[in-house]
């Protein structure tokens, strides 16, 4: 793995970052698949081979309204997130680790002076108390849910307005995620986007890769990262 002081002997200007967590940051996405399509399969509703990239950018609040409004789900929208918070907090508080070199490499792009920053669907019940337990937390500049946003990663004005709380023009901030409908909102918006591998969007890599200025399948490869 390249060392802090490679950066520095190479002349890399210091980088903002806004970071995915599901998939991303953490090796969270089975879980969430998991408790998705368990509500769907226990309620009887059918739904596309495609669920998961749909829902995946929504947010537990925009996954409800996607439920009840397309998929017709006969509950109101207050049950359906207490029920997928219920069927995931015990994991994100337990077990779901880190993906491989994730801590590693914040902790190195941190010491370099690099900005640090999370932008997720996931609420702030599970996504702080995940990034407390893997005592990385403390990493970001910010840790932000599209809850603090009142929309949800597949609006391009969540990602305007990321970069103006973080002072910077929006071509200014790399955004990593592992879901294509997010990657290419955000390139929509301006962003510079590096896409990531995760096994539950595997068949959309390709079509990431397409619309992404860099592409990795392991953290150790963000110290390639491009000057862009």
């Amino acid at each position: 793995m390249c060392s802090v002081n490679s950066f520095e002997e190479n002349g890399e200007k210091m980088k903002t970052f806004l970071f995915d967590f599901d998939g991303t940051l953490v090796d969270s996405m089975p879980t969430f698949v998991s408790a998705m399509l368990r509500i769907l399969d226990e309620n009887g509703v059918s739904y596309s081979d495609d669920i998961i990239k749909i829902i995946t950018p929504l947010g537990l609040s925009g996954t409800a309204d996607y439920y009840i409004n397309t998929l017709k789900l006969n509950k109101t929208k207050e049950e359906l997130i207490t029920l997928m918070g219920a069927y995931m907090l015990d994991a994100y508080r337990n077990t779901i680790p880190a993906k491989k070199n994730v801590i590693e490499v914040l902790k190195a792009l941190k010491e370099r002076g690099d900005s640090l920053n999370v932008l997720t669907a996931s609420p702030h019940l599970t996504l702080d108390a995940c990034l407390k337990r893997l005592n990385i937390y403390d990493l970001f500049d910010n840790v932000w849910s599209c809850d603090d946003f009142n929309t949800t990663k597949a609006n391009p004005e969540i990602y305007v307005s990321a970069a103006k709380k973080l002072n910077k023009q929006v071509d200014e901030v790399w955004f990593l995620d592992d879901n294509l409908g997010a990657d290419t909102t955000a390139k929509t918006a301006g962003m510079k986007v590096c896409g990531v591998y995760d096994a539950t969007s595997s068949d959309y890599a390709n079509e990431i890769k397409a619309i992404s200025d860099y592409y990795i399948y392991d953290f150790s490869e963000l110290f390639s990262l491009p000057e862009k």
